[in-house]
């Protein structure tokens, strides 16, 4: 079955379209709720919080990529559990990794001010994705958007972990001087 079709499913108010969402894309959420939390049961909770959450919007939203809408949906959904759990910094997941990797260009907070400019850095850091060349891109997103290891962001990307660790870092660094140029005080 394709998206499309699933899609038109959660549409029609089909129940099917939760088990075809299952079979179609469970180890890819899977996957990504435990490079957040570390641990399965709380990976599966978030998963299954995500069906629940797409049934409830795609009626309204109908995403054009449902893969990237219910990655997006079990990323906020995992980190949102880790931050239930207020055990960020005793966890030795790839997300606190990636986030202690990111801390030199963007700091974290959640104060109102902070979350008025969020819309802001999305907006720029997505330009800034556009200008990269397509490898570091993907590295840079899949170290940082689905928190996978180096080992395997460099595994996927056909590069050592050694030119991967310092693309991360060069595209960091611009990354920096880039939001610095946009405005944002770093």
């Amino acid at each position: 079955m394709n998206d499309v079709q699933i899609v038109e499913m959660y549409r029609n108010r089909n129940e099917q379209a939760i088990q075809a969402t299952m079979e179609q894309y469970q180890r890819y959420l899977m996957k990504i709720a435990m490079q957040i939390l570390g641990d399965e049961q709380d990976a599966e909770e978030c998963v299954n919080d995500t069906y629940q959450a797409a049934w409830n919007s795609i009626p309204e939203k109908n995403p054009e990529n449902l893969s990237a809408y219910l990655g997006k949906i079990v990323r906020q959904e995992a980190i949102d559990r880790l931050r239930e759990r207020q055990r960020l910094k005793r966890q030795g997941t790839e997300y606190a990794a990636s986030l202690e990797e990111l801390s030199e260009v963007v700091a974290g907070g959640r104060t109102p001010e902070q979350e008025a400019d969020t819309a802001f850095l999305k907006a720029a850091v997505e330009r800034f994705l556009k200008t990269l060349p397509g490898d570091a891109r993907v590295l840079f997103l899949g170290r940082y958007f689905y928190f996978d290891s180096l080992k395997e962001t460099a595994a996927y990307c056909g590069m050592s972990e050694s030119k991967a660790k310092s693309m991360l870092l060069r595209t960091r660094r611009k990354l920096k001087k880039f939001l610095k140029k946009e405005g944002f005080d770093l």
